[in-house]
């Protein structure tokens, strides 16, 4: 007896970003993914596309990598208590981001600062969104705070139960970069990254979160390096992306020219492979459904980046750096994707030229390990074209 697999073709492609840095742009036409991961790509002629359970007609539209947001705040389902917002998580879909990564549940309300109920919120957090995934998104949950008088068991317990990511250092009791030090090891020995706090204050309770504890703590990502809101002065920010291997993420909710002096500095660095992109929302200033496409514009245009690499940061950059399976077309990858058009009456000759002058795309659909998750976007301007699901 044989059984059928679920099987997606997406023909008459008219442009494939790879997610890729040092290749951006990959030739072909079609791509072919089996059982929610990516089989093959090319010209349409050369792959086997019987069979099919899912034709999508791309009408030549872009194809990219779904688009990653490294930073976000969730709490529980699709609800934000931050903004009393529902619904958040769905419209950001439709901003094309496909992943979102918790850099900590902090606005659940009264949320547990003593040992056994941060772990228990942690697990919790991993758990529900494990289980339960709004509109098909993927959310990567369950990030403690760290607070004083962790030991390095509770980071094997939380190990042990799925944990994967710390919420960013700084937020909780811990404010001195030995203490954050030990723990962000600790984290580590358990195979649990880190992120942290940079800048000023983000909200009561929070405090500053200088350079030198930057680089004392060592974690994996440095957490919004043009600040949350509040930037490190100039002179603090070079320093860092001079001094660390670790990411250095941009984020929609930061100082935006502290944001263009940290990707000029990488790019003098040759370090543009080390920047990620997140939204760091819901926040004070609420949930941005196209944070990272506006960031991706913004960067394009004033960071003079050509928009097939700034769509990288989004993509390959973050997953490479976040350890995912998804944001790169590469064969067994997730078959997590965005397809979008230049906007209508955008200036610009191609979606590329486009969002280089500073324009946001229309998302025609996004699609999640194989399946179909949004068509026509609520949120973006209306795209010249529209890919559309043909009857296998």
């Amino acid at each position: 007896m044989t059984t059928s697999r679920q099987k997606l073709v997406i023909r008459n492609i008219g442009l494939i970003l790879s997610g890729r840095t040092e290749k951006p742009i990959l030739e072909g036409d079609c791509l072919v993914a089996e059982e929610g991961r990516i089989l093959a790509w090319g010209a349409e002629k050369d792959l086997d596309i019987e069979g099919a359970d899912t034709i999508v007609d791309a009408n030549e539209v872009t194809l990219a990598p779904g688009l990653i947001d490294s930073h976000v705040h969730p709490v529980v389902g699709d609800y934000t208590p931050r903004q009393q917002q529902l619904n958040w998580i769905d419209s950001t879909l439709h901003g094309g981001v496909t992943t979102l990564i918790s850099a900590g549940e902090v606005h659940m309300p009264g949320r547990p600062k003593d040992l056994v109920g941060l772990k228990a919120q942690a697990i919790a957090a991993q758990r529900w969104y494990e289980n339960f995934r709004p509109s098909g998104m993927k959310v990567h949950a369950g990030a403690p705070i760290i607070e004083q008088g962790m030991e390095e068991t509770d980071f094997k317990e939380l190990a042990d139960a799925g944990v994967k990511l710390l919420g960013e250092v700084g937020l909780g009791s811990v404010k001195d970069g030995r203490t954050a030090r030990q723990m962000v090891d600790w984290a580590r020995k358990y195979g649990i990254q880190s992120t942290i706090h940079t800048g000023g204050p983000s909200i009561p309770g929070s405090g500053l979160i200088d350079a030198d504890m930057v680089l004392e703590t060592g974690t994996d990502v440095i957490g919004h390096i043009n600040g949350g809101h509040t930037a490190l002065p100039d002179d603090q920010i070079t320093c860092l992306c001079e001094k660390c291997q670790s990411a250095l993420e941009i984020v929609h909710n930061g100082n935006e020219r502290s944001a263009l002096l940290a990707l000029n500095t990488a790019r003098e660095l040759d370090k543009l492979g080390q920047v990620i992109l997140g939204t760091d929302g819901p926040a004070g200033s609420g949930a941005q459904p196209l944070g990272i496409l506006r960031m991706v514009a913004m960067l394009s245009t004033f960071g003079n980046v050509p928009a097939e690499v700034a769509f990288c940061f989004a993509t390959g950059n973050t997953a490479r750096r976040r350890n995912l399976d998804t944001g790169i077309i590469e064969a067994g990858r997730s078959a997590d994707f965005v397809l979008m058009d230049q906007a209508q009456h955008a200036p610009g000759k191609t979606i590329l030229e486009s969002v280089q002058l500073g324009n946001l795309p229309g998302v025609g659909m996004t699609i999640i390990d194989g399946h179909i998750c949004s068509e026509q976007s609520r949120n973006t301007p209306p795209a010249e074209r529209l890919p559309c699901r043909l009857q296998p």
